[in-house]
């Protein structure tokens, strides 16, 4: 890629070697070259994500080929794209899904995970999309099979993708519960859209569900925590239901009776996203422009954004997330 109108170098976010928030620091290093299928980005904010501490901390390398730099999604516009490419054009403004190269001022995408800014979004919102969004389309509605006048169960609803997925569930007809850790993070649910919000510090999800749910159980659970969550979860499900793990941050392992599994004709399933192959990530890109992006135009979804912080800050934005104590999503402003 050869255009005098473009910097030679760019400000990005690197860390060196495994550790905490403070690894974190503000280089310059040399726009990424442009691959067949692919679009460079002039980044105006990045979205902040689990995986992102996760990697920081040297337990989620990047895939091969992907960017050594954090960040999995990203709001700007396109100021180059590859030959062959008819669908989009330079000065087009997209957000899109990334395997990394995010916490940067500009990002090479694959075309297919690029999708229009809705209307009714700011820049900083649309980077609260893509990560989010794809993850719970994919692990909800296409794994989960979750339908309209089911009951959905989503753990951690106060995160980025908790409160995507309850206001996707809602739209779509379900019955939200959400479990959250305190009083401040359930109202938030509960706006939302969720019909029971329960504190887990206060309340075992599993009796609350047992006694207020009217028919005693859910169909569809979203879960991040694992380990300590795992034969609850079982308990809480229907037969027929479907149980979707898409992190485990309290542990992978654990021990369960596999009997309710047999006799309910449970499905336990999981995903990742990010090793998954572009056109895989295309289909879910369409679903979403055909399912979602119409709710979002008529402003009834919106991405929830906790708190901005400038690229030079990342380090107080793992802080942030790591803390526990956002709401919703945490964005990086670029320029």
């Amino acid at each position: 890629m050869n255009n005098p109108k473009l910097p030679a170098h760019m400000r990005c976010i690197e860390f060196s070697d495994p550790g905490g928030p403070e690894k974190l620091v503000l280089r310059e290093r040399p726009l990424p070259d442009l691959g067949s299928g692919e679009v460079l980005i002039a980044v105006h904010a990045a979205g902040v994500n689990r995986p992102d501490i996760i990697q920081r901390m040297g337990n989620y390398p990047p895939p091969p080929g992907a960017s050594d730099l954090l960040g999995l999604e990203v709001s700007g516009t396109i100021i180059a794209v590859a030959d062959g490419i008819t669908t989009l054009a330079v000065g087009d403004t997209v957000c899109a899904l990334i395997s990394g190269g995010g916490y940067a001022q500009y990002v090479t995408a694959p075309a297919v995970t690029c999708l229009p800014i809705p209307s009714t979004l700011t820049m900083i919102e649309a980077a609260a999309i893509p990560e989010t969004f794809f993850t719970v389309w994919h692990n909800v509605f296409e794994r989960g099979a979750l339908k309209a006048g089911e009951v959905f169960l989503v753990h951690g609803g106060s995160s980025g993708i908790g409160t995507a997925a309850i206001q996707l569930a809602k739209s779509f007809g379900s019955t939200v519960v959400a479990t959250a850790g305190n009083d401040q993070k359930c109202e938030a649910c509960q706006s939302l859209g969720a019909d029971l919000v329960i504190n887990y510090k206060n309340y075992d999800f599993a009796e609350e569900i047992r006694t207020k749910i009217p028919d005693k159980g859910v169909d569809v659970i979203l879960d991040m925590v694992g380990r300590p969550y795992m034969s609850r979860n079982i308990r809480c499900l229907k037969t027929d239901g479907r149980l979707v793990n898409i992190a485990f941050l309290e542990g992978s392992k654990a021990e369960i009776d596999f009997m309710p599994i047999m006799l309910k004709r449970l499905i336990l399933t999981g995903s990742t996203l990010r090793l998954r192959d572009p056109s895989f990530k295309e289909a879910i890109a369409e679903a979403l422009k055909s399912h979602v992006w119409p709710l979002i135009e008529d402003n009834l979804i919106r991405p929830v954004v906790d708190s901005i912080f400038p690229l030079e800050r990342a380090a107080d934005a793992h802080r942030l997330m790591e803390s526990n104590q956002h709401i919703g999503k945490i964005v990086l402003k670029i320029s």
